[in-house]
């Protein structure tokens, strides 16, 4: 079917509209995503460093860890919401100064104080860098080009998700535990120089009242739900710690949401939420990262402590996931196969694909033994997620006004961070719940059922067991991953045939 008159017209109208140098903006902002992406795993294998140097007790270290993911995702939706107020690129070079402080201090302290207050001052910087950086590839990129933008930005976050081990690994054989932070300083310095001269300024074009209590209650809704959720595994579900995040969390996000209702200038119209293109695109995203997240917290301890790899060895082994997606969205393959499925079929496609990888994760051993079936999983996983996060991200952009795209970044990040958290809290229950189900001494852990055993045979037992409630586990992640891609498709579906549509899908992004 060719096109028509018109519809050439725009087409030539958006390619000479377009900045030439995006693809280079496209660069800058992908850098400075890497770096905050990199800090949310960097740290995982610096535990028995950080307890050596610094004298950090296990509390400490889950405070050193957790303070720049709960101060990350408590602040991304208010993050979004002033960069739409107060200008993108002014924003994002503030996120950049206050990462790159917050890495010397981080670099510098002399104890475990100092060092959880600076990793909360990088979580401020990286909240604003997650959000500024996304809205600003809506700004620069056009419709026929967004895809293929944001499937490249989705691609850095696997990156460095998965390189996070790796480089923090890598960094530690050579030099001491600062230079984990110190190497973020010449991205911040460059990230800094480039954007002020690359990016222009972009914020929506009315000037509403800030909403203070909004971004107030926000903040500490996601705050304390994510901190409930992240501590679960470790004081236990029942705790008072756990119940009371619970508890707040929910109070201050009901009172977040009354406010937001009747309140002239929302920080986020709940309007939005009507719109079905909107709330299928922010269901399909929270179980995407349910099961990936949650799948690579039960597949690092499958494959040290079923199949016996060391730290180093086990990163290694998980990095064919985020390889695959990297492949396929710097590539264009993803973006020109969605352009042709449509946002619904890339959906549905990738999901189903993400659930197949992650049931034949569950089943390798059953099937292939040794590292071939897990590999076949976890490439299936990639080519899922390679079409259905960028599909996901501009479904919940184009669903906002163009002038709202903070707003809509912050909302994207915040649904990814707490679907990962819940995908670790519960599979991780799940493993939790079928081993102590199939081991007969009481465990909180498997080292203590191993410590507990008495003969080599009681061990293998054990360790079989084990696999066997991370299969469990799996396949929950697997089975939500299916059936929650199946209804954010439809949603999708219909929110595409439906005439009429929320007032939000307007003026979309």
């Amino acid at each position: 079917m060719t096109a028509t008159p018109a519809a050439e017209l725009s087409s030539l109208a958006s390619a000479r509209s377009r900045d030439p140098r995006r693809w280079l903006i496209l660069g800058v902002i992908c850098l400075a995503q890497l770096v905050v992406i990199l800090d949310n795993t960097i740290l995982n294998v610096a535990v028995p460093t950080l307890t050596a140097d610094l004298g950090a007790g296990t509390a400490d270290v889950q405070w050193i860890i957790n303070a720049y993911v709960l101060v990350q995702a408590g602040l991304l939706l208010a993050a979004g919401a002033a960069a739409d107020r107060y200008g993108r690129r002014r924003l994002l070079l503030t996120g950049l100064v206050l990462f790159g402080a917050g890495s010397l201090a981080a670099a510098l302290a002399h104890g475990t104080g100092q060092l959880i207050a600076a990793r909360a001052g990088m979580g401020v910087g990286g909240a604003l860098l997650l959000t500024t950086t996304l809205a600003v590839a809506v700004q620069v990129f056009d419709e026929a080009e967004r895809v293929r933008a944001i499937g490249i930005w989705a691609a850095v976050n696997a990156l460095g998700f998965a390189a996070g081990p790796l480089v923090g690994g890598a960094l530690l054989e050579y030099f001491w535990w600062g230079s984990l932070f110190l190497v973020n300083l010449p991205v911040v310095v460059l990230g800094l120089c480039a954007v002020a001269v690359l990016v222009p300024e972009s914020k929506a074009e009315r000037s509403e009242r800030p909403d203070l209590l909004g971004a107030l209650m926000s903040t500490v809704a996601m705050t304390t739900l994510v901190y409930a959720v992240v501590s679960g595994p470790d004081h236990g579900w029942t705790s008072p710690y756990v119940l009371t995040g619970a508890g707040l969390g929910v109070c201050a996000l009901t009172a977040f949401v009354v406010w937001e209702r009747r309140v002239d200038h929302p920080m986020l119209d709940m309007g939005f939420f009507r719109d079905r293109t909107f709330t299928g695109a922010v269901f399909g995203a929270v179980l995407i990262t349910f099961g990936s997240g949650g799948a690579l917290y039960l597949l690092t301890q499958q494959l040290q402590f079923v199949l016996g790899y060391g730290p180093l060895e086990a990163g290694l082994r998980t990095a064919p996931f985020a390889l695959t997606v990297v492949v396929l969205n710097f590539t264009g393959l993803s973006a020109r196969l969605s352009e042709r499925l449509g946002i619904p079929g890339a959906v549905a496609v990738g999901m189903t694909l993400l659930a197949c990888g992650l049931a034949a994760v569950a089943l390798a051993g059953r099937i292939v033994d040794g590292y071939g079936g897990l590999l076949t999983g976890l490439v299936l996983m990639g080519v899922g997620c390679a079409f259905a996060n960028p599909a996901m991200a501009v479904a919940v952009l184009g669903a906002l006004p163009r002038d709202k795209a903070g707003a809509g970044a912050g909302i994207e990040g915040t649904v990814t961070e707490f679907g990962s958290g819940l995908g670790v809290a519960v599979l991780g229950a799940v493993l939790s719940a079928r081993f102590s189900a199939l081991v007969p001494v009481t465990a909180a852990s498997l080292p203590t059922a191993l410590a507990a055993a008495d003969s080599a045979a009681e061990r293998q037992a054990v360790t079989r067991a084990f696999g066997s409630a991370l299969e469990a586990g799996q396949l929950v992640g697997a089975a939500a991953v299916l059936a929650g891609g199946l209804v954010a498709a439809g949603l999708l579906r219909r929110a595409q045939r439906s005439p009429a549509q929320a007032p939000a899908a307007t003026h979309p992004a």
